[in-house]
């Protein structure tokens, strides 16, 4: 059957959330269209295979922004999941909402009724907290598992004892009445093994009649007919069929495939549009604008401690035995998500939020980049927690192409924040605690030293940690492409955008716990118009 009440289209992060929702009724039939395949691998499963899915097209769209002038041209890759679960199933799996100033921020910019007081209780909802943290702010009857690390590495706790050292506090909840601080992550795991949205939404609802999943189902364009969308047209092995949708179609693709559905679609900026060679179907100057991404800089150094993560002849009994130490106790290096601990932190230009955030990793990330690198060692990340930079997506080659622009550095306050940045993370490994496996820093190297050396580096280095959002933006101005009620699309019925596309601005962590939080707004807000519509005949 091809004709349904509900078509999502994206079965990651905020779509897994709307499948769960909108076919709890076994009376409307819903259909979730997935491009990629099935996240059942064991590389998606167990948290240290997270390396080898960058990066694979069977798990990983692998798009490419545009030369970057400030990045000395370069073409940044912009990772995005491509599988049941979207890129909840290749992350890092780090359980972070964001600041509670962060939602303030965006109901001060006229999306009413997203303001932290009001998003805190859906968090909450969607949770399953094993941690006994502050109920306050914590759920424990959601479908979302949030645990720690099973078996943290020795070295992610050298490095939140030396961020001590430097007048930093621990924080032992990231999502608490506090953001600022450094410590292990939360994760989203199921006793070592990746708890993504597909595990958490949709893997024990399968089988409901009502609830059609489609892989292998790449969204072409929407049909739309009279100002209202009637279907989706997709395309799998080749051939090409239009679903039919009586209700509702929402797009939860991502902050890349949401927008450019809708430009393949001929709904966006109308000039950009037939400069592509797209008929206009509706002119909304907002669809693919306010591309807003966290830029990141690195600092990698060289150790010869086997403490580290690290392929190496002193190593290879633990590797070897690492196997054996999963399957028969979740412990081991392969528990590891690699940036186990982190925090954020203020730099001299951050007003009471922190403006910067760490992601350590307790190996070597290679000097070359290159995947795999001989030897040990350890890292950390630094990224601007809200860029000034900003960006868009537009459309360009044939009826789906679209170009990547984050347009990094136009603002030169990000770079002057990440100069700090890599200041304070060069402080922390600076510290005793570092002392008995201290090694060679590579990159930048001990010759970068003052702010233009640095910020040279990162022209020449620096990329992002996955997070776009914006493109779709909700609010009231003329640039918002969908409404803060119930994000649906200015100008076209039975439209509905919901993911990370949707934020106004970028919030100051990682991005998946907010999309399943917006996932759920969105089921919200369908389900109440429906019982409308309902009382209403």
């Amino acid at each position: 059957m091809s004709e349904f009440d509900y078509i999502i289209v994206g079965a990651g992060s905020a779509g897994c959330v709307l499948a769960n929702r909108l076919s709890a009724d076994p009376a409307v039939r819903v259909a979730l269209i997935e491009a990629g395949g099935t996240s059942d691998g064991l590389r998606v499963k167990v948290p240290a295979g997270i390396l080898s899915l960058y990066g694979d097209p069977q798990y990983d769209y692998g798009f490419t922004g545009v030369p970057q002038p400030e990045l000395n041209n370069r073409e940044l890759p912009v990772n995005r999941g491509k599988a049941l679960g979207g890129s909840s199933a290749i992350n890092s799996m780090i359980y972070i909402r964001g600041h509670a100033g962060d939602y303030d921020d965006w109901a001060a910019l006229g999306c009413t009724g997203w303001g932290y007081d009001d998003v805190l209780p859906v968090f909450r909802d969607l949770e399953r907290n094993l941690l006994g943290q502050d109920p306050a702010y914590h759920g424990t009857d959601g479908e979302l598992l949030v645990d720690t690390p099973r078996d943290p590495n020795p070295v992610s706790r050298i490095f939140v004892e030396a961020a001590k050292t430097r007048g930093m506090t621990e924080n032992s909840d990231f999502n608490g009445p506090e953001q600022e601080g450094v410590g292990i992550y939360d994760v989203t795991q199921d006793k070592g093994s990746r708890f993504s949205a597909y595990r958490a939404y949709v893997e024990q609802i399968r089988g409901r009649a009502n609830l059609s999943i489609l892989t292998g189902a790449e969204s072409r364009r929407l049909v739309v007919e009279g100002g209202r969308v009637t279907g989706v047209v997709i395309r799998r092995d080749g051939t090409e069929e239009t679903l039919t949708c009586r209700g509702e179609v929402v797009l939860s693709a991502g902050a890349i495939g949401s927008p450019a559905l809708l430009l393949a679609s001929g709904i966006g900026p109308g000039a950009a549009l037939k400069e592509a060679g797209r008929a206009v179907t509706h002119d909304l100057p907002g669809v693919g604008q306010n591309l807003r991404d966290h830029i990141d800089g690195m600092i990698t150094t060289r150790s010869s401690s086997t403490k580290t993560l690290g392929l190496s002849a002193p190593n290879l009994p633990a590797m070897i035995a690492a196997p054996f130490r999963y399957v028969g106790a979740r412990r081991g290096m392969l528990t590891t998500n690699y940036v186990e601990a982190g925090g954020f932190a203020r730099t001299k230009y951050a007003d009471a939020r922190p403006d910067i955030q760490f992601h350590f990793v307790p190996g070597y990330r290679s000097h070359r980049g290159r995947l795999v690198e001989y030897g040990h060692g350890y890292a950390i990340h630094t990224c601007v927690l809200r860029p000034g930079s900003v960006g868009e997506l537009r459309p360009k080659g044939g009826e789906t192409g679209f170009e990547i622009d984050h347009r990094f550095f136009t603002d030169e306050q990000d770079a002057k924040v990440l100069i700090e940045g890599i200041k304070i993370a060069r402080d922390i490994f600076a510290a005793a605690p570092f002392d008995a496996i201290r090694g060679k820093e590579m990159l930048p190297g001990e010759a970068v030293q003052t702010d233009d050396e640095i910020l040279a580096y990162l022209r020449a280095e620096a990329l992002t940690v996955y997070h776009p959002v914006g493109t779709c933006k909700m609010g009231s101005d003329p640039m918002a492409v969908v409404d803060p009620e119930g994000l649906r699309v200015r100008g076209i019925a039975n439209l509905r955008v919901a993911d990370a596309s949707v934020m106004p601005t970028l919030i100051g962590g990682n991005t998946n716990a907010p999309s399943m939080m917006i996932g759920e707004r969105a089921a919200r807000a369908i389900l109440a118009a429906r019982k409308d519509q309902m009382h209403a005949a």
